[in-house]
């Protein structure tokens, strides 16, 4: 998974392409833990994401908690692919997916 991050003021952006799965989870809970610190806001760009298992969900689950505490999270672009898993898992109905 590659992982494109851009803090602009205080308003974090982060693009993921690839597989968020159990061997890529710990590198974005890692990169989250060390950046949100500095961020009131987080923007996760999903377009290139080609796959997330429960690992990928539990962060993004982790970071909205986190976020929701200072001026919250956003998820942008989700595919097909991802968009259904949100939908299958009630995600859709916790997440903010623009």
């Amino acid at each position: 998974m590659k992982i494109i991050k851009n803090l602009n003021g205080t308003n974090l952006e982060i693009a993921l392409e690839g597989r968020l799965d159990t061997t890529t989870a710990p590198e974005l809970e890692k990169e989250l833990e060390d950046s949100v610190n500095a961020a009131n806001e987080l923007t996760l760009d999903l377009e290139k994401l080609d796959y997330i298992s429960s690992a990928g969900l539990r962060v993004l689950l982790s970071a909205h908690k986190i976020m929701s505490r200072k001026g919250g999270m956003k998820v942008v672009k989700p595919n097909e692919i991802v968009n259904e898993v949100f939908d299958v898992t009630g995600f859709s109905d916790i997440l903010n997916i623009e």
